[in-house]
């Protein structure tokens, strides 16, 4: 049996090791595999903690520790191309996985040497989510390590293919047919069963396989020279990028938007309690305070019908697209805002008048203004409340 030294720390006259002892390589001789399949539990056991479920965690968790999703990644927060393949939905996505890196990882780092195992890994699995958002950016929200993993493979192959003379002919067809059944396997599972992100299995796999090329080294003196094919790779692969950048979809929503829209809706509700609650207060002590018709309507104007006004201009000038998730939400709340606002103007409109029957149709208007509020408007602008 040949020497198991990685081709980091070989000569280039040493004879080629064994491949299939370097596939079993002890954890020592592969670290930075180690350490990728750490982070990727480190992550998993923090979003646990963080509030996820074991077995599959929601889309608002992963969006909020960096999954892909393209109205997200293309509002300026591009690192979640890369933060993506340290996210996993669930123990099953996560432990599948860890168990492919942890099998191919171990011969790939050992062939390529752990720094350019590691670009690679990391590359490809970015240019992997790249290609994801391309295909389904406004579609999903994305994550996993498998696009990563699957440039391992593309790797392995190309390394296979250039080194097959050094390679026992048995061994090479065993590793040969292994990594090219499971990666034929597993995108083949990609196209029938939904929720699979084939998108970036493709792109992990294109992208290691030609950065392959690109850092490829001399295994042995016996090793072909890539030549000119060094160069050909990377600017097909540099052509690829530029091609999917040029191709991205656009964002049907901004989730910065979205975010801003779901902060003030929750303070508008903040708010809209705190008005209705000082609106009965007035109504129900304006027997025992002496107050005029026209002092009363005079506060119902400073505390009930301003506020509602001021708050509706704070709504209508959230700019949201209507795909959003808010977006209904956020429309609602803007009607009610609006009719709340009318409903307080047409009662003080009614006290200064001492008209009972303006005073009960105001209040009855103010009570349906939830119900009303949640019917299809042409606009909310229609309803404002002018001063």
């Amino acid at each position: 049996m040949n020497s198991s030294t990685p081709s980091s720390d070989r000569g280039l006259g040493d004879p080629a090791p064994d491949l299939t002892h370097l596939l079993h390589a002890s954890p020592w001789q592969a670290p930075v595999t180690v350490v990728l399949v750490g982070v990727n539990l480190l992550v998993f056991a923090l979003m646990l903690l963080a509030g996820a479920e074991l077995w599959h965690t929601t889309n608002r968790i992963q969006l909020a520790w960096g999954a892909n999703f393209g109205p997200a990644t293309q509002d300026g927060q591009w690192w979640r191309l890369s933060t993506a393949m340290f996210l996993h939905f669930g123990a099953v996505h996560l432990l599948l996985n860890m168990w492919a890196l942890w099998d191919v990882g171990r011969l790939v780092e050992r062939v390529l040497g752990w720094p350019w195992f590691l670009l690679l890994y990391l590359a490809s699995g970015t240019v992997g989510n790249l290609l994801s958002l391309v295909v389904q950016g406004n579609q999903a929200v994305s994550g996993g390590a498998s696009g990563a993993i699957f440039s391992l493979y593309g790797a392995l192959l190309v390394f296979l293919l250039r080194e097959r003379h050094q390679v026992e002919a048995g061994e090479f067809r065993s590793l040969f047919a292994a990594a090219s059944v499971f990666t034929l396997l597993t995108l083949g599972m990609g196209f029938v069963i939904p929720g699979i992100d084939n998108a970036a299995h493709i792109g992990g796999l294109i992208c290691g396989a030609l950065l392959a090329l690109v850092l490829a080294r001399r295994w042995t003196a016996k090793s072909v020279s890539v030549g000119p094919l060094r160069w050909l790779a990377a600017a097909l692969l540099a052509a690829l990028v530029l091609l999917m950048l040029d191709r991205l979809p656009a964002p049907i929503y901004r989730l910065s938007d979205e975010r801003r829209a779901q902060a003030a809706i929750r303070q508008f509700l903040n708010d809209d309690q705190r008005i209705s609650g000082r609106w009965g207060s007035l109504l129900s002590s304006s027997q025992t305070s002496g107050l005029s018709f026209e002092q009363l309507a005079g506060r119902i104007d400073a505390n009930v019908t301003t506020q509602y006004q001021e708050n509706f201009d704070q709504l209508s000038a959230l700019h949201l697209d209507p795909a959003a998730p808010s977006a209904r939400t956020l429309e609602e709340v803007r009607r009610y805002a609006a009719l709340r606002g009318q409903a307080a103007q047409a009662l003080t409109d009614g006290l200064r008048a001492k008209d009972r029957n303006k005073v009960r149709d105001a209040l009855e208007a103010a009570r349906q203004a939830p119900a009303l509020a949640k019917r299809p408007s042409a606009s909310a602008s229609s309803a404002r409340q002018q001063p």
